[in-house]
Order: C-alpha cells, then sequence, then structure tokens
C-alpha cells in the first residue's frame, strides 16, 4: 500500500492503472496528478504548469481558443469520469483545476511573481469557495457543476490579477 496512492477509487473501486490507462480518466486526473491521497486539487492545479508554460507562448487567441475548449470539453470529460468512478465531483478529478488555472493565467505576461500569484490567488478561491463560487458547487449537478466553481474561481483570481500585474 503507498502513502501517496490509494488503493481504489470511487465507488467503482478503480485502481490506479485503470484510471491510467482510460483515456477519459486520464485527462480527468490530470495525467495522474489527481491520484494523490493529499490535496489532488494542488497537485492538478501544479500539473496545469507546463501547460500554461506551453500555451503562454503562443498567440493569447491560441490561448484562449485552447482554454474555452478545455472548459467545453472539461464538462464532458468530468461528467464521464465522475459516472465511471460512481461519484459525484470525486476529489481526484482535477481536470476543472487545470482549466481554472489555465483561466486564471490568460492574458498575463510570464514572470515568476505572477505565476507564484495566480496559483495561490486559484487554489485560494478554489479551496474558500466564496460567494457565488459555493452556491454553485452545491446546486450545479453533473459535469457543469463540476467545472463551474473552477471556472469562476479562475475568473475571480484573473480579476484580481489584471489589477496585481
Amino acid at each position: 500500500m503507498s502513502i501517496f496512492l490509494r488503493e481504489h477509487y470511487g465507488n467503482s473501486r478503480l485502481t490506479a492503472s485503470e484510471i491510467l490507462k482510460d483515456p477519459v480518466l486520464l485527462l480527468a486526473f490530470g495525467f495522474g496528478s489527481g491520484l494523490a491521497k493529499k490535496m489532488p486539487g494542488t497537485l492538478g492545479t501544479l500539473a496545469a504548469i507546463p501547460l500554461y508554460v506551453l500555451l503562454m507562448q503562443t498567440p493569447v487567441a491560441v490561448y484562449g481558443i485552447f482554454t474555452l475548449l478545455s472548459v467545453v470539453f472539461g464538462i464532458l470529460i468530468c461528467e464521464q469520469a465522475s459516472k465511471k468512478l460512481d461519484v459525484h465531483d470525486f476529489g481526484g478529478i482535477v481536470w476543472d483545476e487545470i482549466a481554472g488555472f489555465l483561466i486564471t493565467m490568460i492574458g498575463l505576461p510570464f514572470s515568476w511573481h505572477s505565476l507564484l500569484a495566480g496559483f495561490v490567488l486559484f487554489r485560494l478561491f478554489d479551496i474558500v469557495k466564496p460567494w457565488p463560487i459555493k452556491w454553485l458547487d452545491k446546486h450545479v449537478e453533473g459535469g457543469l457543476g463540476i467545472m463551474m466553481d473552477d471556472v469562476l474561481a479562475g475568473v475571480f483570481a484573473a480579476l484580481i490579477l489584471r489589477f496585481w500585474f
């Protein structure tokens, strides 16, 4: 038994190996970052950083389109993953954190300060869930519900970063 990984995931009792072999679950679990026993959301956000670094080298329109697609397809990915796990919004589903972090950072010039500030602000809004994030988290079901609280956390963090940087 690992101190880092669970033996089974969700009510379907899937193994880490089964999750990593399923393309939908691989994405939903943030390329494996969501498999962690502790802080999978934080690790999922960390997994978004290399993707952000790649995307920030593209025109902002490409970054924006990719981010929009990550949200739209994320709704489907998270919906399918929650059905496969037989748990709504299982903690290991971290695609929503990846999309939310990309929203947080859209259009910002790269610096280690902006990256750190974006990471901290996004995680803060995602964990604390101020209104209306908490309301959405409790009242919107399915893949849309899984995604929307992180999308809004990303928007809140992005707005603060626009005034800061």
